[in-house]
């Protein structure tokens, strides 16, 4: 399938069920294939990670920052240096976007999420937005 024809995918990297159903629910309508995985199988080696990237070659990851926030932050650095992740946008949620700020030190939009519409409304608008976006790295 050429690129201009292949469906939006994103990636879900979350630590909770509920918030990956509620973003599948959130993204799906609005024509992007949903993938997830929990990020505990990630930190854990239960989960290939660089296979299910290749496998399903989301354009997107939506990359979620729980609690404990510095040791997921830095789960999170080592993901997005890996080479399989050159090339695809990340979106960063957390339940607690100013503490994540502080953490990272990094201008970069974190949002938010509470589980009400507009929270799941500017994700939907992130992704679609970061799928157009020119690869930074």
């Amino acid at each position: 399938m050429s690129p201009e024809r292949r469906p939006l995918v994103a990636a879900i990297f979350n630590t909770s069920p509920d918030i990956i159903d509620l973003l599948r629910r959130a993204l799906e309508p609005a024509g992007i294939v949903a993938v997830s995985v929990m990020t505990h199988q990630i930190r854990e080696g239960a989960v290939d990670l660089e296979g299910f990237l290749q496998q399903h070659n989301p354009q997107v990851v939506i990359y979620d920052i729980a609690p404990p926030y510095e040791a997921n932050w830095q789960l999170f650095q080592h993901i997005s240096e890996m080479k399989v992740m050159r090339d695809r946008q990340i979106v960063l949620t957390s339940s607690n976007a100013r503490q994540v700020e502080q953490l990272a030190g990094r201008h970069e939009k974190i949002y938010e999420i509470v589980g009400k519409p507009l929270d799941l409304d500017q994700i939907v608008t992130a992704v679609k937005e970061a799928a157009h976006a020119r690869p930074v790295r």
